[in-house]
């Protein structure tokens, strides 16, 4: 069963057609319940890629949306937490590959920010990518092999926006900590790289009160992003999670065993 989170019979065959390029690896993915966290499960799956460790923090969310992947294992919890990634350890020994994706989004003025906002975003999105990244490098040093990590980030991070102080910080620093991770990780064969998308078709749209409003007004999702990428976008077009998840298989494939420390810009040009 494909796991393909949108794009359609045309991207089914796309990925359906890919090499085996990860059999063999060992990979674990944070935030793989849905969007680009659930296209990229299902595409390391069709890869090859086994054992899969999946995160996310509602159990019963993943055993629905996951629970099928041959060889999974799946892992409930907070990415911040570090009792979970000390638990989840002996799972990581032989881990080749790890994407980093779990987030939050968030809004508001700064002046208008309740700190414990501030805090719940900065909880998942930076210390919990820190957790993350961390647990993979140790995994990676152990056994020696080297490795790839893809850390997804946001166009966000790039660039200023007013009412998004807290998203936008804690990507920024995200993009900082992984080029860090990178120097880092060289002399180990460990690449660290990450993947600022701008916008891109996943349900997190839902949580927002003003995309439902423009879904009622337009008449569909697809018209409601359509309007907000003519606005938004000097491409015109918001991303797939399929497409998002195949420039981050990329990313962490042999194709781009010269590239770390870099960010794979893919937002339309609207950072440009």
């Amino acid at each position: 069963m494909d796991l393909v989170c949108a794009g359609g019979a045309e991207r089914v065959l796309i990925f359906g057609a890919m090499t085996k390029k990860f059999t063999g690896k060992s990979a674990f993915v944070t935030g793989a319940s849905s969007g680009i966290g659930f296209a990229v499960a299902g595409l390391l799956d069709r890869s090859g890629a086994n054992p899969l460790i999946l995160f996310d923090r509602v159990e019963p969310v993943l055993r629905e949306t996951c629970g099928h992947i041959r060889g999974a294992q799946l892992i409930a919890g907070h990415v911040a937490d570090e009792v979970m990634w000390a638990d989840a350890a002996p799972l990581l020994d032989e881990l080749d590959l790890a994407v980093v994706n779990a987030g939050v989004t968030s809004s508001g003025l700064i002046d208008t920010l309740d700190f414990t906002e501030w805090r719940r975003v900065m909880s998942t999105n930076l210390d919990g990518a820190f957790l993350s990244i961390r647990a993979a490098m140790r995994a990676m040093k152990r056994h020696g092999r080297g490795g790839a990590i893809v850390v997804n980030a946001s166009a966000s991070g790039l660039k200023a926006e007013a009412g998004i102080a807290a998203y936008g910080a804690s990507k920024a620093a995200l993009l900082h900590l992984t080029r860090i991770a990178a120097k880092e990780g060289a002399a180990h064969g460990i690449r660290v790289n990450a993947i600022a998308p701008g916008g891109v078709k996943t349900p997190i749209w839902q949580q927002a009160e003003s995309f439902r409003n423009l879904v009622e007004a337009s008449g569909s999702e697809d018209a409601a992003f359509a309007d907000l990428a003519k606005t938004a976008t000097p491409l015109g077009r918001f991303a797939t999670a399929d497409e998002i998840a195949a420039q981050i298989a990329f990313l962490l494939s042999d194709d781009a065993a010269t590239i770390t420390g870099a960010t794979l810009t893919s937002d339309g040009g609207y950072s440009a």
